[in-house]
């Protein structure tokens, strides 16, 4: 682990470079206290928590606030493998070991989200509460039948390499625009523009959600020790709530399921007060 040169994102942090194999991640520190890391999603960075970070810290938590890899100022490794979900668990190792933490609060955000329920499953040792926002257990997204079918539709198109990446990019990115509804798409186009970017953010979904995985046997993972939180918002267009709420069924430990009002997929960004406020009430100091 080394500093970095990224320049600051969030007041007092302290930016650092962890390097997981042949991976750079830049993740942003600050503040003192119990330590809360921060999952973004797609196509977001570590920005996604901006108005977050400072309740918590002011809460007296550490905060993290990595950009995962293939977004923001992170590496974007080559090939579809690349971002199967054991080397994205194995990035999150790599910080905590980096900076030395045994125990984290664990909060995510879409495939954020995604990535926190397996860690959940996988580290009951070093995650203390899990928070999850708009995407629940692996298990329950994909018992969710027709109805989560239909919402995922895009999904299966980003399947195809090369078509999908001509796709989103098409008139002046209508896809992310409409669709999708972005509540900073110009922000968001501008990093998928970039270079290889808009492959990396796709092979998330290449690795990790297959047409296939529909019709497979359930997903044998352990169910969640931690005391876990799942919140969905109303004006959710990709996932149910039916999916958030079952996810509950893979939890050993204690169940809290939250629903916000008249807000969009982007929880972080489009109801900032209300996803500090069921933070900071559900994560101990």
């Amino acid at each position: 682990m080394g500093d970095g040169n990224d320049g600051p994102r969030f007041t007092g942090a302290r930016t650092v470079r962890v390097m997981s194999g042949d991976v750079s991640l830049r993740v942003d520190v600050m503040g003192e206290g119990k330590p809360v890391l921060l999952l973004h999603g797609f196509p977001d960075t570590g920005d996604l928590w901006r108005h977050q970070v400072p309740e918590l810290v002011d809460a007296g938590f550490s905060v993290v606030v990595p950009d995962l890899r293939g977004f923001g100022q992170s590496s974007a490794p080559e090939g579809v493998g690349s971002y199967a979900m054991h080397r994205l668990g194995g990035d999150v190792v790599a910080i905590l070991d980096a900076l030395a933490l045994e125990r984290v609060h664990l909060v995510g955000h879409d495939l954020g989200a995604a990535l926190a329920w397996a860690l959940g499953s996988w580290l009951p040792d070093r995650i203390d509460h899990l928070a999850t926002f708009s995407v629940g257990h692996a298990s329950a997204y994909r018992a969710g039948g027709v109805e989560q079918m239909a919402r995922s539709w895009y999904t299966f198109f980003f399947q195809f390499e090369d078509v999908a990446e001509q796709w989103m990019a098409a008139d002046d990115w209508a896809v992310l625009r409409t669709f999708f509804g972005h509540p900073e798409v110009d922000e968001a186009i501008g990093r998928l523009a970039e270079p290889g970017r808009l492959t990396a953010a796709l092979n998330w979904y290449r690795a990790n959600i297959r047409p296939e995985g529909w019709i497979a046997p359930p997903l044998d993972l352990p169910l969640v020790q931690a005391p876990t939180m799942g919140v969905w918002s109303t004006g959710e267009v990709a996932m149910t709530e039916d999916q958030m709420i079952s996810s509950g069924r893979y939890v050993a430990g204690p169940w809290r399921y939250e629903r916000i009002e008249g807000c969009g997929h982007w929880i972080p960004l489009e109801a900032p007060q209300a996803c500090a406020e069921l933070l900071l009430d559900f994560l101990p100091r």
